[in-house]
């Protein structure tokens, strides 16, 4: 019997590790060229700007322990197609919505899951709003369907 639960230990910490994620590595990306190009400033800085350019905010919801969420930073947010069309038309915005400015945004916006991926009129109007995991084609279709809804 020690043997099972010894075995059952250990494999449920091997599961459990292999789907953690160590908040404390860096999993940014570099704000490079190489990917979408996030704003930096605060989200009332993104609005106003938004309304500056006459531009929707792309808005990315995510949790830093959120494996889809780093998924998609890694793979659809550093596509070449994503990252031209969204630098051009969109104000990016990217945020932890367990820190900081991000806790109020959360319950403003009603994000429960993440990713949640919003576009965000300049008067902080949502236009679109989708939960979960997208790859560089499905997140390219949806920023294009969105300049639709504006």
């Amino acid at each position: 019997m020690k043997k099972i639960a010894l075995i059952f230990t250990l494999s449920l910490a091997v599961v459990l590790t292999a789907f953690t994620v160590d908040p404390s590595k860096n999993t940014e990306l570099p704000s490079t060229s190489e990917g979408i190009t996030f704003f930096q400033g605060t989200y009332k800085e993104a609005l106003t700007q938004a309304k500056k350019e006459n531009k929707l905010i792309f808005f990315d919801a995510y949790a830093v322990w959120c494996r889809p969420c780093l998924m998609m930073k890694k793979h659809a947010f550093t596509d070449p197609a994503v990252a031209e069309y969204f630098n051009k038309n969109f104000i990016n915005v990217m945020m932890d919505m367990e820190k900081g400015e991000g806790i109020g945004l959360s319950e403003q916006m009603d994000i429960g899951f993440y990713p949640t991926l919003l576009f965000i009129d300049g008067d902080g109007k949502i236009i679109q709003k989708k939960v979960g995991y997208m790859d560089a084609a499905a997140l390219l279709a949806f920023g294009k369907s969105t300049q639709g809804a504006k």
